[in-house]
């Protein structure tokens, strides 16, 4: 399997990690941080689906433009001024699966030269299409973790109470 074909499908799994990590969420556990400004299930699910929102964009600027600018965004700003603390889990996972499936086979289907080309981040200068799929897939896994400990953390809480 080539690299890319690798990082394609450590990307298209993201959905599946993150669905099996939420089972069975539910009530006060949705919204449970493990510590004051620090961020709940709900809002790190709400902040998965915009950022594949975003994700989306921007591999779709590198494949058609030619050396496009990639804005960074404020992700606290995002969380405040987007609701997240309000959003549905279950919703926005549909919303992240459904984007990352649509990304998954938009991607699957370029050549390996495809993924040479290249953005430059507002922030992060430039960045090619292979760094944006790498960045995405472990965007997904590095949440998945934050959420598992979440879980475990309400866990202990809740098992004190």
């Amino acid at each position: 399997m080539s690299e890319i074909a690798a990082q394609l499908e450590r990307y298209r799994r993201g959905a599946e990690l993150l669905a099996v990590v939420l089972t069975g969420v539910f009530g006060e556990e949705e919204d449970f941080a493990v510590a004051p400004g620090k961020w709940s299930i709900r809002q790190i699910v709400a902040h998965l689906a915009d950022a594949e929102m975003v994700g989306a964009h921007r591999f779709r600027q590198v494949i058609a433009e030619d050396t496009p600018t990639l804005i960074a965004y404020d992700q606290d700003a995002w969380t405040r001024n987007l609701d997240y603390a309000r959003r549905k889990p279950k919703q926005s996972l549909e919303t992240f699966r459904r984007i990352r499936a649509e990304n998954y086979e938009l991607l699957k289907g370029l050549p390996e030269s495809a993924f040479d080309r290249a953005g430059n981040h507002s922030e992060n200068g430039r960045m090619t299409l292979r760094a944006l799929l790498e960045g995405y897939a472990g965007h997904a896994e590095s949440h998945a973790r934050q959420l598992q400990e979440i879980r475990e953390e309400y866990k202990k809480v809740k098992g004190k109470k």
